[in-house]
């Protein structure tokens, strides 16, 4: 099979409904998620939820940040319950032009070695524009007998560790993807403390994106990873955001632009900040 773009346009989409090896899916996150798309989905879209099937969280953030991935079996579960086989062509998107849960669900599918599986180019927005159905009905699909294999997460996780190690280590590059005051700690909207791991570098997810909410050109990404990587080697680069959701973002920006299997740190800023390790506000370095 030849490989699949990680995006596809909303135009393209209209063709794919109805097919009966296509599943859609409306991935969102945050406590009003199913209300938002009880409100309007993509006609026969599944719900998936950030906080519950797309993470399985934990008493203390310390432990694996704000969004831990699941178990494998537990994912695999899931996947069979909303009728998703090693088989099925799945389209994913979410409300948020993809930086909340659509790409966080994409990354988990390809490392599991799913490999026909796309995001809406746009999200929800793009869908409304493109004048496909929309619609409040609760879509269900049903379920396949059993399991997804999901054996492991693959090998482009890295740990708290890692980053330590690789944060100070000038032949690696660990990149922040948060919104530039959140990097710099001037604010800190979420966690408990702001800053950002001391050598990191920020180019925030959002560059990513052009004015109407949808990817910039291969291009034009590309132009951009390969100028802040600095000729690293892909295998060399970590990239992390708040909790392990806008990384994904940024992953499917660099996949798109033929960058390929970068790494991950999946606990981010959350399991970080919250570990004793140093802390960086500005360019001055805290606790170094």
């Amino acid at each position: 099979m030849e490989e699949l773009s990680p995006l596809i346009e909303a135009r393209d989409v209209r063709a794919l409904l109805n097919r009966p090896e296509v599943i859609l899916v409306d991935a969102r996150g945050g406590p009003d998620a199913f209300e938002r798309y009880r409100t309007g989905h993509l006609a026969g879209a599944v719900f998936a939820d950030l906080e519950k099937d797309l993470s399985q969280k934990r008493a203390n953030a310390a432990n694996g940040g704000r969004h831990p991935l699941p178990d494998p079996y537990v994912f695999g579960s899931f996947l069979a319950n909303i009728g998703i086989s090693e088989e099925t062509y799945i389209l994913a998107y979410d409300d948020k032009a993809g930086a909340n849960a659509a790409a966080r669900f994409w990354w988990m599918l390809k490392a599991t070695g799913h490999r026909k599986i796309q995001v809406i180019n746009g999200g929800l927005a793009a869908i409304v524009k493109a004048g496909l159905p929309i619609s409040e009905k609760v879509s269900v699909t049903s379920p396949v007998k059993r399991p997804y294999p999901v054996k492991h997460w693959g090998n482009s996780i890295v740990e708290i560790q890692e980053v330590a190690n690789a944060r100070t280590d000038e032949g690696h590059l660990v990149l922040d993807v948060r919104e530039e005051y959140r990097y710099k700690g001037e604010r800190e909207p979420i966690d408990l403390i702001a800053g950002h791991i001391p050598g990191a570098q920020n180019l925030s997810y959002l560059n990513n994106l052009e004015q109407d909410g949808t990817f910039r050109s291969r291009e034009a990404l590309a132009e951009q990873y390969h100028k802040i990587m600095g000729g690293r080697n892909k295998q060399d680069v970590i990239v992390h955001c708040g909790s392990g959701v806008t990384a994904c973002h940024t992953l499917l920006a660099m996949e798109y632009a033929g960058i390929k299997n970068v790494s991950l740190y999946v606990g981010s800023w959350s399991e970080w900040s919250r570990n004793n390790q140093p802390i960086a506000t500005g360019d001055l370095p805290m606790g170094e």
